[in-house]
């Protein structure tokens, strides 16, 4: 059993979700970089629970506390940097019945096939979303390190059920859609911690009423994220297990809810020639640079120097207040539940800082672990 992942930048998270605190270890951290606390707390609220309406009404201030891995001014010292971040909110009695009565879409039966009664069901124990936040932590300091290497890393709520939002402008790596593209990450930058992430207001809008008639409904509803970053310089990465893919894919699969994940064009792939999904190159300040982007910015695991790119889907949230066909355990007789608690009526949007983190720390990881041959432009 793994809570932790990288190869040269290590990153174990811990907890459970009503646990005194969570937290995360990360190791590998160049020495000398200064963490901006400020910065990392407001990245931290983007994904911080009871904020919203759309989202649980459980309140968590979700501030990092640092254990120790900075020095006196705040810098990183080379040491294994450790933060943990204190649940205050937890309410055990809502989770008393699912000791025996598995919720469906949920890892409680898979999870008492493997351990039986000793599992922590409360709230998902070491299953739940609340795990993201030390993921956060983490991330939002590999967010500062690669901002400080001219990275850029910003996501948005593509889709709530049917409603879309204006995608990225990366598949195309023209000049002109690098300037869109970064005016579009510069509209998320600017949007409050508590807005809703979408490029386009109206599909905003939309996805909000969607998800408040899905909850009324006692349902929940599925969505897609998607994140790109750009400064990533080419030649970072390594071929087949050592893949840029591979290191983000590690880390998204191991966040809650998430089903799939695509780079790119995607699964989109599949329904075009070669000659339309090859990325021909051209001569740009000296250097070969691929006009379009339907790689997704990877090509054999290795950085091509256009954006990366990718979505990721997140399943309904599992917990609904809806009559649900159950067992119970201790009987195995069927029954029926009804999940009572707070819960996300959709993940997506509070996910969105989840996918910048997982980013982050898979770009860094493999920048620090697998790094360009060249001088990066």
């Amino acid at each position: 059993m793994s809570f932790s992942f990288g190869t040269t930048l290590r990153v174990q998270i811990f907890g459970q979700s009503h646990a005194p605190s969570i937290g995360c270890v990360v190791e590998g951290l160049p020495a000398g970089i200064h963490v901006d606390m400020e910065a990392l707390q407001r990245f931290m609220d983007r994904r911080a629970p009871g904020r919203t309406p759309w989202s649980t009404p459980r309140k968590e201030a979700d501030v990092p506390h640092v254990l120790c891995g900075l020095n006196a001014q705040g810098d990183t010292c080379g040491a294994p940097v450790t933060m943990v971040i204190e649940n205050t909110n937890t309410r055990s009695k809502d989770y008393d019945r699912l000791q025996r009565v598995p919720r469906p879409g949920h890892a409680d039966y898979s999870a008492w096939a493997k351990w039986g009664a000793d599992h922590d069901v409360r709230g998902g124990g070491f299953f739940s979303a609340r795990l993201t936040a030390p993921l956060c932590m983490a991330g939002g300091i590999a967010l500062q390190i690669l901002e400080s290497r001219g990275v850029c890393i910003a996501a948005h709520v593509a889709q709530v059920g049917t409603v879309q939002d204006e995608p990225f402008d990366a598949l195309n790596n023209s000049i002109e859609a690098q300037r869109h593209l970064s005016e579009q990450m510069a509209t998320l930058r600017a949007l409050p911690s508590d807005a809703f992430p979408t490029l386009n207001a109206d599909a905003g809008s939309q996805m909000i009423e969607l998800i408040d008639t899905t909850r009324r409904a006692l349902d929940s509803i599925g969505g897609v994220v998607e994140c790109v970053a750009t400064g990533m310089p080419a030649g970072v990465g390594g071929p087949r297990y050592d893949g840029l893919q591979g290191a983000v894919a590690h880390v998204v699969f191991g966040i809650p809810a998430v089903k799939g994940l695509e780079f790119g064009e995607g699964f989109g792939v599949a329904e075009l020639c070669g000659s339309q999904n090859n990325d021909p190159y051209e001569m740009r300040e000296g250097q070969p640079v691929p006009s379009t982007n339907h790689a997704g910015g990877s090509l054999g695991g290795i950085t091509t120097g256009a954006p990366v790119l990718f979505r990721m889907a997140v399943k309904p949230t599992p917990s609904i207040c809806a009559p649900q066909a159950s067992v119970d355990l201790s009987s195995m007789d069927a029954t029926t539940l009804e999940v009572h608690g707070r819960h996300d009526p959709c993940v997506a949007a509070r996910a969105v800082p989840i996918a910048e983190a997982a980013m982050a720390l898979a770009l860094l990881d493999s920048w620090l672990s697998h790094p360009s041959g060249k001088t990066p432009r």
